[in-house]
Formats: structure tokens, sequence, C-alpha cells
């Protein structure tokens, strides 16, 4: 009976960081001994998604180099390798499944179904490749695809056509709500369709803002689950296979469980951050704790990502910060073992005021002065960041970001933003559920991490006197079911209405999210949670006249 040994390297590779990611794939080799043939995820030498880094000739040369050195150590009579990177013929650059074996490069496929959409811009940076043939594996013939090709079944029905008899697909999909149920469905399918199993390899981690979760599987031939890896864990999951009268068969029978629900999206948010500050070698993170809900969630979510050692907390009170969110703040740092600071900004804002009196005399005290502090506090912020080298953790929300809740080069001031594609109502669900888990690879403390009266008190900015969100926005309930229909349903005005929301509700709610554009540009990054981030996926002109509810209305 014939057997076959494929180990699924799911790894955390840097875009552009050639050296490091081939001591990864070496380091998958070594620990893969009793693998006849190691199946790592898509552009893994060179990182995903490399955008224009890519165009560069020299980095070009480099990956093609770093893939020879890496097809000459394989004639030690080791695992062969198949491999994403870029290959370059001639003028044209694909995006590539390379199989390295025996000393040499054995077979090349170039990925044909280029995604041009949502965060993905491949048709910006590589060709499409020809219809694929499936490659020779010492005797087994591999129908090998590459991500999107598995999305649609020509790719796969081309290669069953042309006798593949296992189909491998190498991945750079990032995480979103309810994607892995996506993939593994659109997986079922080529397998079903084909009457051909199937292998599923993605990578693990955060490269800017997108967050890979991993999970590599393998499907039978009637597109049934076999053998699953664990998500947002970077390492090898072995499988071993027979031929049973021609067909060839996953004999691993090994399901691990998946972070679905908030614990996926918990998992994401420290993923992401954890990346984007190893990876840009920042010594830890500062940001400033308001003893309201959005800071210590973001605290929370550092901590665990970073340990408590590499987060300093800075609590920046004005006269009107409350004595509650002061305690409230002290508690939640104490519980985390987080370094916090006092910094009173009451002698700047003085200083503001005497500087502009003269400016503003006769004008009534507006928003102009409620943003002075934020401003004062960001530039607070940014001296500690300058001076003492940690990133500045922006703490703002989804809602927030969409309706300009938000004060340009104060709370907005940072490096990334941990909570930026997470709306209000998911920043308090998940808090709740932070307190009640401790989820895998957490750095922070078991239990409870959030005081309850920081997640039950009315969420304010405390920028003057019994100030309350709701003085300026509605209800977070409804604000957000109105974000979630314009944002990443592209509703029609008169389908939110029809969900039971006033007209003159959602008119001012579109128009909020409009103008806040230009905020948005200049916002810090945020990893990606929903199908529709702000950024790489939700892409709108600052200029722009169009107003839906403006024609309902007429």
């Amino acid at each position: 009976m014939k057997q076959l040994n494929i180990s699924l390297a799911s790894l955390n590779p840097t875009v552009g960081d050639l050296p490091g990611n081939y001591d990864k794939i070496i380091r998958a080799r070594k620990a893969a001994e009793d693998a006849d043939l190691i199946v790592y995820s898509e552009l893994c030498l060179i990182g995903y998604p490399p955008e224009d880094i890519v165009l560069k000739g020299a980095f070009q040369k480099a990956a093609m180099d770093k893939l020879l050195d890496l097809a000459a150590l394989t004639a030690d009579g080791g695992p062969a390798m198949l491999i994403g990177s870029c290959w370059r013929e001639g003028d044209l650059l694909y995006n590539s499944a390379v199989l390295l074996d025996k000393g040499k490069i054995s077979a090349i496929r170039h990925k044909v179904d280029l995604p041009n959409y949502g965060v993905f811009d491949e048709k910006r940076v590589f060709e499409s490749g020809p219809a694929p043939k499936v490659m020779v594996f010492r005797g087994v013939k591999l129908g090998v695809m590459i991500c999107e090709d598995m999305w649609s079944p020509e790719i796969s029905e081309t290669l069953a056509a042309g006798g593949a008899e296992i189909l491998i697909v190498l991945n750079g999909s990032p995480f979103e709500q309810g994607k892995y149920f996506e993939r593994q469905s659109l997986g079922s399918a080529r397998a079903k369709e084909n009457a051909i199993p199937l292998i599923y390899v993605n990578q693990v981690g955060g490269q800017d803002e997108l967050a890979f979760d991993g999970g590599a599987f393998v499907l039978n031939r009637a597109g049934e689950l076999t053998a699953r890896a664990k998500s947002w864990q970077a390492g090898s999951f072995l499988t071993r296979w027979q031929q049973d009268a021609g067909q060839w068969i996953c004999v691993t029978d090994d399901i691990n469980d998946i972070a679905e629900g908030y614990d996926a999206i918990y998992q994401a948010m420290i993923t992401g951050l954890r990346d984007y500050v190893h990876k840009n070698h920042f010594p830890g993170v500062v940001l400033g704790m308001s003893g309201g809900i959005d800071s210590a969630l973001s605290a929370v979510i550092a901590v665990d990502a970073l340990g408590a050692e590499n987060v300093h907390l800075v609590m920046m009170p004005s006269k009107y910060t409350s004595e509650e969110s002061l305690i409230d703040a002290a508690i939640c740092a104490e519980w985390l073992g987080a370094r916090i600071d006092n910094i009173p900004i009451e002698p700047a804002v003085q200083a503001f005021d005497a500087m502009l009196a003269g400016q503003f005399a006769g004008a009534e005290p507006d928003t102009t002065e409620e943003n002075l502090q934020s401003r004062i506090r960001g530039v607070t912020l940014m001296a500690l960041s300058n001076k003492f080298g940690y990133m500045l953790l922006t703490t703002g929300n989804k809602s927030e970001m969409s309706v300009g809740y938000a004060t340009l080069y104060g709370d907005m001031c940072g490096g990334y933003s941990v909570l930026k594609d997470l709306y209000k109502r998911d920043v308090f669900a998940i808090s709740d559920w932070r307190n009640a888990h401790h989820p895998h690879g957490a750095l922070g403390p078991k239990g409870q991490v959030m005081p309850e009266n920081i997640i039950t008190k009315p969420p304010t900015a405390e920028l003057k006197p019994d100030q309350k969100d709701e003085d300026s926005l509605p209800p977070y309930d409804i604000l957000d079911d109105i974000l979630e229909c314009l944002v990443e349903q592209e509703m029609s005005v008169k389908d939110i209405v029809a969900k039971g929301h006033a007209i003159e509700t959602v008119a001012r709610i579109e128009h909020l999210l409009y103008i806040a554009e230009y905020k948005r540009r200049q916002a810090p990054p945020g990893v990606k949670l929903t199908r529709r981030n702000f950024g790489r996926d939700r892409r709108y002109p600052i200029t722009n006249g169009f107003r839906a509810a403006r024609l309902e209305e007429k």
C-alpha cells in the first residue's frame, strides 16, 4: 500500500524579511522529519500581502535566490517543500507555488485568479497565470491552487481533468468574522464536486491591518472534514495518507477546535497588536487611561498581547475628570499589573487659554475648548512615546471613527488602534467576555480584569460638565445598527428606515459618516475584524456630495 506523509506548515512570516522567513521555513522542515512533503502558505517566503515592495527588481532577485537556496537543501533526501513565493519570467511577475525536491525546483504553478476587491489588489502587482497543470510529486499527481483559485470551481475542475489525485491550496486569507467557515465550505464544495481530497494551508500572524488565523485542514473526497490544525497558532501539522483502490485517503483523525465568536475576535486583536509591535521593533506601548471602557479594553488587550511589563498606562485628568474615573482606571491598572502614572493637564489647559485669549476674545466656548484638552493629552502621550520609544496605542472604536466622534491630533494620535474595527456594542460585549474568559496565549491575568463599573456606567468623554456620549449621538445600539447597515451592507436609506429607524436619524448618521472621511484618512491602522474595515476595505472619497437620504426625503 502506498503511503505519503504531508506536513502542513502554518507559519508567521514578515513581509520583506527574506532571511527571517527563510529561517522559519527551515525550522519547520527540521521539525517535520517524518514528512515526505511540507506545504507552506501563499507567498510564505516573501510575506503576504507584499504590496508594492514586490515590484522592486532587487527584491524579486533576492527572493528567487533564496528559493534556489531552499531548493538546494532538499538534496539531503529529506522532505520536499511546496512553497509560496513570487517568480519572474521575463518581464512578468507571478504569485507562485514552487515545488522543491531532490536539490532542484521540480515544478512551478502560477496563481490564476487574482483577487482585486476588499483588502486585495493583486492585479496591481502580479500577472495571472495560465490554466494550471498537475504537479507530479514522486508519482502522485497534485492539483495545486493558490488561495482565490479555490473560490470558484473552474481551476479545480481543470486540475481534476488533468488527473489530480490530491488538491492542495496555499492561502494568505486574512481573518474576518465568519470567514473560517466560509473557507471550509468552499473547500468542501471543490472536494465534493471533483471527488478529490483537499488540503488547505493558511498563514498565521499579523501584518499591518490584517490578522491571519491559520487553522489548516484536510477534507475527504466527499467534502467532509477529516483533520484540522489549531487556529491562531503557528506550527506544523503532520497528516498521513494511504492509497486505497487508487484513491488517496488521509488517515489522520485529529480535528482540533478553532476559536469562534468573541474568542476569535479577541485572538485577532491580540495577534494584530502583538505582531505590529514586535515586527516593527517597538519595546512596548503607551496609552491614555480615561476610566472609560474603550481605554480599559485597549489596556487589557495590550497586556494580553505584550505582557504587563511592556504596557505603560497614563491617566491625564482635567477639572472635568470625575473621581469615579480616577478610581476605575487605577483599579483596572492594578488588576492588570501594569504601571499607571497620573499627569494632570490643567496647567497646559490654562496656558493655552491664556495664549489664545486675545484671538478668542468675544467668542463663546464650544467644542474648540473640548478638543484642546484632547490634543493636550495627545501631545503628552506622544512626548512619552518619543522619549521612551513606546508606541502610542489609540483607543477609539469603530462607532466613533464612523461618525467622527474623535479629535484629530488628539485622541486619534498614535501608531495603532486595536479597537478600530470594533463597534461600541461589541466593546461592551467583549469586555464582559474577557472578564469571564482567559484566551489562549494571553499574557494577562486570569479572572476579572476590568471593574464592572467601567462596563456599566454611561460612556462620556468628560470634556465638559456632566457630558455623556448620548448628548451628541444616538444610543449605541441604534447607532451601531445604522452604521452596520451603511458600512458593511451598503443598504439603502429606505431599507434602513424599514428596520424601524427614523429617517432623520439615518440621514444625520449618513452625513456624519461621509464628512468624517478626512479624519479616517489620517487615523492610525488597526486590525481588520469585519467584512469592511476602514482603510483597506472601504475606500470612499473625502470630497463627496452624495447623500442618499436627501433623495429618499424627496
